[in-house]
């Protein structure tokens, strides 16, 4: 077969540009520093890349959610604790104005900063994070939660729901809690029974907060003492109707017990008088301090008036108490949830750190492999330029001449 010298030419200029492309291909591989500059490359490496690429990416939005649930969750800690100063505050305000040597004047002077402690806790309460969302209204987030009346009382609009986040592929952690949980479902009394002395008591006794003694023996009914002289008593079931003890003998400061549940009356109760022990009920901490409000300016100094304050003193005391316990605890499941956000974000960083030394195997270069082809490439190419040259020069005009 004759081969012509345009065909000879053709054959080695076709040499030259297929020279000329892999040098190029690798000059892109050396300046960019991957191997795998098109999926052509290695078509199963690429598709391993891709994959392992869209693993990082979703593991980036994990820690991107970390990051907004620990925003909200210190948010909601901070509020917390400033909360609890406030009640703490409420609190030396209460034991402050028990005391009996203050006036109806003085004791109105301290509610009015009880007043103001209120309408701090309900602005607490309505706080929102850095979207204008409130952090206390569950699910409704664009709903303030609490709204105060003019006379004090603080209504809830939000609902019982927590929002959570996806940290984790099999973790999910919760962004805050709901003002239902956190305000309102705090157990009044001693968090077990709640005592309290009848409206109508023209007496001096005045009742402690009580304990249980017993939890074996303890049945969550209405019990009342009634008393039916200034020195006898009888305790009644009020829920199943039937007298549990009568004709008992009182004596100031002694204890009384019954139901597995001690409580110790001080003071001279009237023939008529009564006090309730009855099993604790929800109560937010918004209607004790506004109790705490109340019993300051009910203006008692003396007599019935001043024991039905001290017993309303106790009450609040107690009550507080519980509000105070229930935002510690919150404080501490808000603690866990953090733990638990820096350990998930350290496990995502390594996991992290994994995906990207297996993309980096597959997909980066080795330089100096790299280098070492780059450089027979380019002898190579010279090599096809100067035996086209030579070519050329082979015609049968230039051996004439």
């Amino acid at each position: 077969m004759r081969i012509s010298t345009d065909q000879m030419q053709q054959q080695a200029v076709n040499l030259m540009l297929d020279q000329q492309a892999a040098l190029a291909k690798t000059q892109q591989q050396v300046a960019t520093g991957r191997r795998l500059t098109t999926p052509a490359d290695d078509p199963a490496a690429a598709a391993q890349v891709l994959d392992l690429e869209q693993a990082r990416q979703t593991i980036g939005q994990y820690q991107k959610n970390a990051d907004v649930a620990r925003g909200r969750l210190s948010l909601e800690e901070g509020t917390l604790a400033g909360m609890d100063d406030v009640l703490q505050r409420l609190r030396e305000l209460a034991v402050q104005g028990n005391n009996d040597t203050q006036t109806t004047a003085s004791r109105v002077l301290i509610a009015r900063e009880t007043r103001e402690l209120l309408g701090q806790l309900v602005t607490m309460a309505n706080t929102r994070d850095a979207n204008g969302e409130h952090i206390f209204a569950g699910h409704s987030g664009a709903t303030q939660p609490f709204n105060q009346s003019a006379s004090g009382s603080v209504t809830y609009s939000g609902d019982a729901g927590s929002r959570f986040l996806q940290i984790g592929a099999t973790r999910q952690v919760a962004t805050g809690d709901s003002g239902q949980d956190v305000f309102r479902a705090i157990r009044n009394g001693n968090g077990t029974f709640q005592v309290n002395s009848a409206s109508g008591n023209s007496g001096t006794g005045i009742i402690d907060p009580g304990s249980v003694t017993d939890p074996a023996s303890y049945v969550a009914n209405n019990f009342r003492i009634q008393f039916t002289s200034t020195t006898t008593y009888d305790i009644i079931n009020d829920t199943t109707s039937t007298t549990v003890a009568s004709g008992q003998s009182y004596t100031s400061g002694a204890a009384i017990g019954f139901n597995g549940l001690r409580v110790t009356l001080a003071g001279q109760p009237s023939a008529t008088d009564s006090f309730t022990v009855k099993p604790s009920t929800n109560q937010d901490l918004f209607a004790t301090a506004l109790n705490l409000t109340t019993a300051l300016e009910s203006g008692a100094v003396s007599g019935a008036g001043l024991a039905q304050f001290h017993n309303a003193m106790n009450r609040f005391l107690t009550d507080v108490d519980q509000a105070q316990n229930q935002l510690l605890d919150f404080r501490a499941r808000i603690g866990a949830r953090l733990s638990a956000i820096d350990s998930q974000k350290d496990m995502n960083d390594g996991f992290s750190l994994q995906l990207a030394q297996s993309v980096s195997q597959l997909h980066d270069l080795d330089y100096a492999s790299a280098i070492a082809t780059l450089n027979t490439q380019l002898t190579a190419l010279q090599a096809a330029q100067q035996v086209f040259a030579r070519i050329q020069g082979l015609s049968l005009f230039n051996f004439l001449r």
